[in-house]
């Protein structure tokens, strides 16, 4: 399987030269993401609204890579204040990764811009990938990839059939 990068066209992605997400494998491995609010252009105040759009864009790029918060065994949560991580941002990260119960670190830290609050990062199993069940959201990625690979194979068919006569 090659190695499938997923980008949202974000200002940093482009500056700094990395994806918002790389598939190679079963793995999904989805960089920092932080709240910004792409329908907007804008940078909200709140910790809360900043998390929030945090694990939204981090969902969009869980689904593009056929993968879901379901999946994710890995996630390290960054914030500028521990008091944030107790009272809000944890118990909206207890309520994306409930199935999951994902490994996870928090660090208080000084991010790249003093309004960023909260940044995320995770890393994805697919499931199915080491013989568990398949996520609805594997399931649906792959069908299109089944499907054009299956093309060529009849169209090569077709060809014989018709050579034959």
């Amino acid at each position: 399987m090659a190695r499938r990068l997923i980008s949202t066209g974000g200002t940093y992605e482009k500056k700094f030269s990395y994806s918002r997400a790389v598939v190679e494998g079963p793995w999904v491995f989805v960089a920092g993401t932080t709240g910004y609010d792409y329908a907007t252009m804008t940078m909200p105040a709140g910790v809360a609204a900043q998390t929030e759009n945090t694990l939204r864009s981090i969902g969009k790029a869980l689904r593009d890579a056929g993968s879901s918060f379901d999946d994710v065994v890995r996630a390290i949560v960054y914030v500028t204040r521990a008091d944030d991580m107790m009272t809000v941002v944890g118990p909206l990260l207890g309520k994306a990764f409930a199935k999951a119960r994902p490994a996870m670190t928090g660090v208080v830290c000084q991010l790249i811009d003093p309004a960023i609050k909260v940044e995320i990062e995770v890393t994805a199993l697919k499931r199915g990938a080491g013989g568990g069940r398949v996520s609805p959201a594997a399931k649906a990625a792959r069908r299109p990839a089944a499907k054009a690979a299956r093309r060529p194979a009849a169209k090569a068919k077709a060809k014989k059939a018709v050579r034959r006569k």
